[in-house]
């Protein structure tokens, strides 16, 4: 008698609630072809064919659902079984990886993964912060944080906060012999510290107010690919620059910039963290989700 492991039953079952190899392979974390590779295998071994597959779906043929209606229950039970086991692990330990804008690692440090490492020092968190979106799985993340309109469709997504906004600021002494730009328009007589984006081209800076609409394409004396050393420049006095409002609402509030423009400012779609289903995520992993989704309920201090 042929023996199975739990993997080509398991995938059995993945494909039949996900609709597809891919989707099954994603909730599993393995590779499509892994997965192809299994399912044909306990094929050859049972002698049966279990799934009807073309280019565009996949279906249980009759000996498949009679397959899946007997092993569901078993392995439902050895599942809970395990679960209970991991359960008593004690204190979460080891590394979770998390790949993230930069402006979104800075929003998210202090309030969630600061508080994290407090609540659990033996956790090792490592960021990775780039501005091209990563498929996280493939690249060997744990956790994606990115704004929502960005998040793939088929990724578990807990949204962190509220609405985000974009802020166009200067340094006072800019603005001693110059008049306040009053609608975005005006700035293309100003000096503005400009962004490049990952993949080479400049960011243009959009603009929104009714129903109007527009994206500049700004000039000015500097150009950069980071946004902390736009805001040195911009505290310095090199000319204007436009932020994510996170990152200098505490130089507008101390004074140290001058915000301009605000209603010309459109909000943005809140930040989320992201992942895929795993059914055997460490101890490590459900603790920051569970911290994940306190945070995003306000519920913690």
């Amino acid at each position: 008698m042929t023996r199975h492991s739990l993997i080509e039953l398991e995938a059995i079952l993945a494909i039949v609630r996900c609709g597809s190899f891919r989707a099954a392979a994603l909730e599993l974390g393995i590779s499509t072809t892994a997965i192809s590779n299994a399912v044909g295998k306990l094929e050859r071994d049972l002698d049966v064919r279990l799934f009807n597959r073309t280019t565009r779906s996949v279906s249980l043929t009759y000996a498949g659902r009679i397959f899946v209606a007997q092993i569901k229950p078993a392995l439902e039970g050895i599942q809970k079984a395990m679960d209970t086991a991991r359960s008593q692990q004690e204190t979460p330990s080891g590394i979770l990886r998390i790949n993230a804008f930069a402006t979104a690692a800075r929003e998210i440090m202090a309030p969630l993964v600061l508080s994290y490492l407090k609540l659990y020092p033996q956790v090792h968190i490592d960021i990775v912060t780039e501005g091209r979106l990563v498929d996280v799985v493939a690249a060997g993340f744990d956790l994606g944080v990115r704004s929502a309109d960005l998040v793939p469709s088929d990724a578990i997504a807990i949204p962190l906060g509220r609405m985000r906004r974009m802020a166009v600021a200067a340094s006072p002494s800019f603005f001693e012999n110059r008049p306040i730009p009053q609608v975005p328009q005006d700035l293309v007589s100003y000096p503005c510290v400009r962004v490049r984006l990952p993949d080479g081209a400049l960011f243009r800076w959009r603009f929104e107010k009714g129903s109007e609409e527009l994206q500049l394409d700004v000039e000015g004396p500097l150009t950069l690919d980071e946004a902390s050393l736009a805001r040195i420049a911009v505290t310095s006095g090199v000319g204007i620059g436009y932020f994510m409002e996170a990152d200098v609402r505490e130089d507008i509030a101390a004074g140290r910039l001058v915000r301009i423009l605000e209603d010309w400012t459109p909000p943005l779609a809140p930040l989320c963290l992201y992942y895929y289903n795993r059914r055997n995520s460490s101890a490590a992993f459900q603790a920051f989700i569970a911290l994940a989704r306190d945070y995003a309920a306000g519920r913690l201090a």
